[in-house]
């Protein structure tokens, strides 16, 4: 567990992992991953809620922040453990994070149950999206299957007519499966769900041979965090490079290209994706942002980062909206679902399941004028883009 008070500029972590809050204070929990491989992308939403926090000089509704890192060393039932620990022992007022949608699914009711607002930062699993909204659940990035429904919208555009399909086997690879062939128009010619979690598999060779096999116009693939780089890399291996084009999804971000450019593996570069942000947008939120992350990192922020960024500055702008008075939960509920701040992305608003209405972009890696390989805005793909699931949510 890592602990900060944030004071008038920065949050500072405490050696002796406790911290004597005010009690009229704002308590902000945050369940990400730091341990496992996957930690690097825990890690990387950490020191984003910690540039937002300075950015707000440690305050909302004029009170202190006391912010409160917890790891679920990528597993569902730590995750509730940890969610539990900060809504019972800690009282935090909000629990965000949440990398995995396995893990948020398993800590929901610890959270909502307990008349937390739970704010996901990364996850968007279809269940909260429908059947499981909340009144007090907000997501700061997207819903799983509306990143994977613009590549199949970029993919028809294309005029590919043959696709083969890569996935890890779990609640979020479903998703994204699911969203590419709701909006992809051709033949889906092979699919793969491979082993996820602690021991995931990383080793693709017998996968991409039967996409090689299969007449496949293009491959789709979705592996985030340290199984990207490594699929990327036996695709180029594979000789796939100059044969089937790749599209990916939450697979090639800051982390994976500075790796892979290391490696120099040259098969990225041109590499499509989709997203709702990309670090070259033109708004002043996301170039204060993007400036400050890469003085602190010397490296482009994730989209991880990204969102972990908003999910403060959304958490500050109902808290400022009520003056700090922590016991009017319906004004600060209201306010944020107004998204009434200054986002990264630009303007979005919510949907009724308290979902972004956004838009989506063509991103493609490229190399900036210092050489230095990043994920650039090509086009807008689509506009004010909601997700398919917020019928079934009956708030």
């Amino acid at each position: 567990m890592l602990k900060y008070a944030v004071g008038l500029a920065v949050a500072l972590a405490l050696s002796s992992g406790h911290v004597h809050a005010r009690q009229d204070g704002v308590k902000i929990g945050f369940v990400t991953t730091l341990t496992t491989p996957a930690g690097v992308l825990g890690k990387d939403m950490v020191t984003a809620a910690e540039i937002a926090l300075a950015h707000i000089g440690g305050k909302m509704g004029g009170k202190d922040v006391d912010f409160i890192v917890e790891d679920d060393g990528f597993k569902p039932d730590t995750g509730k453990q940890k969610t539990d620990k900060l809504v019972k022992s800690d009282k935090v007022d909000f629990v965000t994070g949440f990398i995995w949608s396995h893990v948020l699914l398993a800590s929901r009711k610890s959270a909502l149950d307990n008349g937390k607002f739970l704010i996901s930062a990364n996850a968007g699993p279809s269940q909260l999206a429908g059947k499981l909204c909340h009144k007090n659940f907000f997501s700061s990035s997207w819903q799983n299957d509306q990143n994977p429904m613009n590549t199949g919208i970029v993919l028809n555009q294309a005029g590919v007519k043959k696709l083969y399909i890569m996935a890890p086997n779990y609640a979020a690879g479903k998703n994204m499966v699911a969203g590419v062939e709701r909006t992809f128009k051709g033949e889906i010619v092979g699919k793969d769900l491979t082993k996820w979690g602690k021991d995931a598999q990383l080793d693709f060779s017998a996968e991409l041979a039967k996409a090689k096999a299969s007449g496949a116009e293009a491959l789709f693939v979705f592996y985030p965090g340290p199984a990207g780089p490594a699929l990327i890399k036996q695709y180029e291996q594979a000789g796939l490079r100059d044969q089937i084009p790749l599209y990916t999804v939450f697979t090639v971000d800051a982390l994976s290209l500075s790796r892979l450019q290391k490696a120099n593996l040259g098969g990225v570069l041109g590499s499509f994706n989709t997203m709702y942000w990309a670090p070259d947008l033109d708004n002043p939120a996301n170039k204060r942002f993007v400036t400050d992350f890469k003085k602190k990192t010397g490296r482009y922020p994730t989209h991880y980062a990204a969102q972990s960024y908003d999910a403060i500055m959304l958490i500050k702008s109902g808290v400022d909206a009520v003056n700090g008075d922590m016991s009017n939960k319906d004004g600060i509920r209201a306010a944020m679902k107004k998204a009434d701040f200054d986002s990264v992305r630009g303007a979005y608003s919510y949907g009724s399941n308290h979902f972004p209405v956004q838009n989506f972009y063509l991103r493609q890696v490229k190399a900036d004028a210092d050489g230095t390989w990043f994920v650039s805005n090509v086009r807008t793909i689509s506009e004010n883009h909601q997700d398919t699931y917020f019928s079934k949510c009956k708030m």
